[in-house]
């Protein structure tokens, strides 16, 4: 038989956390001595082992009681370890963009865009195009994360397709160009062409009623006189066809 603070000593805890352990109905109150002393068996000590185990793993006490008064204890047990594996994920991604902000980077746009606009230049693309390309994640991210890690995806595979990486660096040339030469109708007609290829008539979309798109293309437009008639052309011909994704 073992007094309370010796069966503290033995387990590792405090006397107080054995005391809260039975407040909470997870280690059972054991019998008292003539003195009125709690004495503990050989079996409480082994149950507050696997308390205390479960806790240190991060399992809250609520949980813990639920666990060891039910069925299904490993398949609980696995269950919290991916809520944690995915709470760690996300930690990591915390640290990775504090390092990036102790570094006077500002960014708050999520790793995988940051390493795909590093990749842009490289491509071919100009710098104003990698930096209206970061503000405009920037504003999306913000705003609609989900829609935006989406859309985002689909961005980010187009480098894959050589005819489409062709198209889109033709889109950041033409940015000085006269907005009524040729070749930004001849853009825009293999604009369209690719565009509904690739999506038929389901075309990328944020939320029906959201500002934010026609902000982003607005921002796109009031850089390049080019650029806004690329825009109103693709607009009149892909809308011919199929709703406005961006109305």
């Amino acid at each position: 038989m073992l007094t309370i603070g010796q069966l503290a000593g033995y387990v590792g805890v405090t006397t107080k956390t054995i005391r809260v352990y039975h407040a909470k109905g997870l280690l059972p109150e054991p019998d008292r001595d003539r003195s009125g002393y709690r004495r503990y068996r050989a079996s409480d000590a082994v149950e507050l082992i696997k308390i205390r185990t479960l806790a240190e793993a991060g399992v809250p006490l609520a949980r813990i009681r639920e666990l060891r008064a039910g069925d299904g204890l490993a398949a609980a047990l696995r269950r919290i370890d991916d809520d944690l594996a995915a709470r760690i994920e996300a930690l990591q991604a915390t640290r990775s963009r504090l390092r990036r902000l102790a570094d006077g980077d500002l960014s708050p746009l999520p790793d995988e865009v940051v390493a795909y606009l590093g990749r842009l230049p490289g491509l071919g693309f100009s710098e104003r195009w990698v930096t209206l390309q970061n503000d405009l994640w920037l504003l999306v991210f913000a705003t609609h994360p989900e829609t935006a890690h989406r859309n985002f995806r689909d961005q980010a595979a187009m480098p894959a397709d050589p005819a489409l990486l062709s198209l889109v660096l033709e889109y950041d040339r033409i940015h000085d160009l006269d907005p009524h030469d040729p070749r930004v109708d001849a853009l825009a007609e293999r604009l369209v062409a690719a565009t509904r290829a690739r999506y038929g008539a389901e075309l990328p979309s944020y939320e029906r009623g959201s500002a934010i798109p026609a902000l982003v293309q607005g921002a796109v437009n009031a850089s390049s006189p080019a650029w806004h008639r690329l825009d109103t052309l693709l607009r009149e011909r892909l809308t011919s066809a199929t709703p406005d994704p961006l109305s």
